[in-house]
């Protein structure tokens, strides 16, 4: 008899187990599914924050370069600065909430917009078509070409008649590989994941040019004595935007706005007063900014 209660007593407690189990998988579940449209968001296979999302948690999640100076980069006291972070520190004051800086490198810019790792990236990005299918981009900030620069000893003026033994150095992900690949497949690409790595590997003479967007390469020449822009531009121009995860189309939104609203105050002069004007001095200014999202 004792042994007959406790087998009834193992298999009643077996039960109670797994109905409490199958209750509390269904409470995580549900609690999962909470969010306007989560279900849309996982079907799409992209993941991110709408608008309201954004507000209610008080952090917007903002990819940067940390590297590239004047643009994105991290001051000796650890601070992120540059033309894209003053716009940037704009955007989280005017949507009521704290900026996060998250830290980027042109090649992964795209998958943390699709994982969720930032809602928005604001890292010199420029608008291609290839790009705009998996990524949504805002109204453009600024204009921008592809620019090729070399040591004084031995300036690249033309991409014509390349050595075959010579290569280019570029940084995975950004135009100026795409353009090179498509346009001159026979140049040997060098290639690198972030632009510190990419102007040391210049310095070390891994190279013999780095083609990458001609507001970074004339910056670099500027900075560094022995260096020549023999090609400011290189192809079509372009244009930079911020850019959020497919089908945000609420923050998607708010941003165009925001844009359309800056340029009344000629907001991106500013920024470029700011922050880009030690680099390039004042002739560049009215070719480099686009105002309210209108490129002329």
């Amino acid at each position: 008899m004792k042994n007959g209660k406790l087998k009834k007593l193992i298999t009643l407690a077996t039960v109670v187990a797994s109905t409490f189990a199958l209750v509390a998988c269904g409470s995580s579940s549900s609690d999962d599914s909470k969010g306007s449209d989560s279900s849309a968001k996982k079907d799409s296979g992209t993941v991110y924050r709408t608008l309201d999302e954004i507000k209610k948690d008080g952090t917007i999640n903002i990819g940067v370069f940390s590297d590239k100076n004047p643009f994105g980069y991290v001051d000796e006291n650890g601070e992120y600065q540059g033309y894209d972070v003053y716009f940037a520190n704009r955007i989280g004051e005017d949507l009521g909430v704290k900026v996060n800086f998250v830290s980027t490198e042109a090649a992964n810019r795209i998958e943390y917009l699709q994982t969720g790792k930032v809602d928005l990236i604001l890292a010199n990005f420029t608008v291609t078509d290839e790009r705009a299918e998996e990524v949504d981009f805002a109204l453009p900030y600024m204009n921008v070409a592809l620019g090729v620069v070399s040591p004084d000893s031995n300036v690249i003026k033309s991409l014509d008649n390349w050595n075959s033994k010579d290569q280019m150095i570029v940084i995975s992900g950004t135009t100026a590989e795409t353009y090179l690949t498509e346009n001159y497949p026979d140049i040997p690409l060098q290639k690198y994941d972030s632009y510190a790595t990419a102007k040391n590997a210049l310095e070390n003479g891994n190279g013999v040019a780095w083609a990458n967007d001609n507001t970074e390469v004339i910056a670099f020449a500027l900075q560094n004595k022995g260096y020549t822009v023999g090609i400011s531009e290189l192809g079509n121009k372009d244009t930079i935007a911020p850019a959020v995860s497919k089908g945000n189309d609420t923050l998607l939104d708010w941003v165009n706005e925001e844009i359309k609203s800056l340029g009344d105050e000629q907001f991106f002069h500013k920024d470029y007063e700011e922050t880009l004007v030690d680099t390039y001095g004042k002739d560049y200014e009215e070719d480099l900014v686009v105002e309210g999202g209108a490129v002329q």
